[in-house]
């Protein structure tokens, strides 16, 4: 009986110190700051897990997701979350889908703070994924720019030298292997920064599959010409011990120049399938400033190409130079006029809440500056449509190494299109379309734009 009178008693103190501690709980939420909560709750961790360490056996490895104040993204996360995606997707509880290979394979990630085992020479460790959600409390359109995201990895003290010399090479092995096997090429384009934060991930970069067709085979355009473009591209991309030697950073820039509908992008395509390089097409107008544009370029990969269209309409950049020389020489009437519109059109500008200050000098820096070391195996590209308007310190030698003229079709390209478009190599017509094409200027798309039509009847009729 005894016996009996003690458990009612102990159980009816625990209840009533449950009680007590739920009462204390719903006081602690409802009343105290939500800034001393979260200071409190990191005092009593940080000394709970020094406590642990102390006696635990187990190390830790973190990976985070960014180095250098988010500048750029760290690599090793990258090559790890590659890794993971194939190696230890089966056994993950939570996972993330892709769809890469042309949108016909899928590829699972491991998803936010999930763990997962892996083995290595019969040692196992554990990875997590953790995501820590930024607890701001500013209002922004763009949630989670501020998140932080690292793996972490957990071994026993025993392995360490097998973990830090052999496990993690063979991660960045095959993590690498991986990327390669799945690449998918991507055409990217910068995106304008916004009061209130970055985009998702801090990154200036947004981007789509690239899937355009354009081949040198089907490039209108004379074969000598063609044949010398696709020669220097290939021997840019084995000449990295080359560029190592004289002491450059391995990079080339190409102007494209030309008329309208002369295939200055088809041109860039072709480039991009036969070296399977990204594209990074670069909208100068919606740059900030220059520490923007540094930022821009540290954000792109190796084995890209770095694009900027129609450079002759971007920003105060054109003819500078050559303005400033005409103004001292003077003028009429005419010109006082211009330039008064052109005051003016500046004025408009400069009222705008967010105007690019980009200058020549930052975009001369990007270009084969300091900053343009920071990757390599890249190509740099300008169009123009009146490379007469370009500052000439913008597109001299050594800043854009390949000048190529793209103009008018000649009788050599008309032949490519006509096969491409309608099948046929030879006409009684061709002699006839030669001599009009020696004096009448017509672009390629223009042609193409003609022969369309008849490729579509062929269709039909068969």
């Amino acid at each position: 009986m005894m016996n009996m009178n003690n458990k009612n008693d102990m159980f009816m103190q625990f209840g009533s110190m449950m009680a007590t501690i739920m009462f204390v709980r719903a006081l602690y939420n409802q009343y105290l700051p939500y800034q001393w909560r979260e200071a409190i709750q990191s005092f009593f961790m940080r000394y709970t897990e020094r406590f642990a360490k102390v006696f635990s056996p187990y190390l830790q490895i973190t990976f985070e997701e960014f180095t250098g104040e988010r500048f750029s993204r760290n690599k090793m996360y990258t090559t790890i979350e590659t890794y993971l995606s194939e190696s230890t997707s089966r056994k993950a509880r939570s996972l993330k889908a892709n769809f890469v290979k042309d949108g016909n394979s899928l590829v699972l990630g491991l998803g936010d703070n999930q763990e997962v085992t892996d083995e290595f020479q019969g040692v196992k460790v554990w990875w997590n994924s953790h995501k820590k959600v930024s607890q701001s409390q500013t209002i922004t359109f763009y949630p989670g720019a501020d998140d932080k995201r690292y793996y972490r990895l957990t071994f026993h003290n025993r392995h360490r030298d097998l973990i830090t010399e052999s496990y993690l090479q063979h991660v960045i092995d095959e993590g690498k292997a991986i990327a390669i096997r799945k690449r998918q090429r991507r055409l990217f384009t910068n995106i304008k920064e916004r009061d209130g934060g970055y985009y998702s991930r801090g990154t200036l970069w947004t981007h789509v599959e690239f899937k355009h067709p354009a081949t040198f085979n089907t490039l209108a355009m004379e074969k000598t010409k063609k044949q010398a473009i696709i020669d220097d591209l290939l021997r840019f991309t084995i000449a990295k011990d080359y560029y190592l030697k004289i002491g450059k950073p391995w990079k080339r820039g190409y102007l494209l120049h030309g008329p309208p509908g002369t295939g200055k992008s088809t041109l860039i395509a072709a480039m991009a399938n036969l070296l399977e390089y990204d594209i990074y097409d670069l909208e100068l107008t919606v740059v900030k400033d220059n520490t923007q544009l540094r930022r821009l370029l540290i954000e792109t990969s190796g084995k890209s190409i770095i694009v900027i269209e129609d450079i002759d309409c971007s920003l105060e950049l054109t003819g500078q130079r050559v303005s400033k020389k005409k103004g001292k020489e003077g003028g009429g009437d005419e010109e006082k006029e211009d330039e008064k519109k052109a005051i003016e059109k500046k004025l408009k500008e400069e009222s705008e809440n967010k105007k690019s200050e980009v200058t020549l000098s930052g975009l001369l820096n990007f270009i084969d500056g300091i900053w343009s070391a920071c990757g390599e195996e890249r190509l740099i590209i300008f169009t123009t449509n009146y490379i007469e308007k370009l500052d000439p310190a913008l597109i001299r030698r050594g800043r854009m190494d390949m000048h190529i003229e793209l103009s008018y079709c000649c009788y050599e390209a008309f032949k490519l299109l006509a096969k491409n478009y309608l099948d046929t190599e030879d006409h009684p017509l061709f002699e006839r379309i030669k001599i009009l094409l020696e004096e009448i200027k017509m672009t390629p798309a223009d042609v193409a734009e003609n022969l369309m039509p008849k490729s579509l009847d062929l269709g039909m009729l068969r």
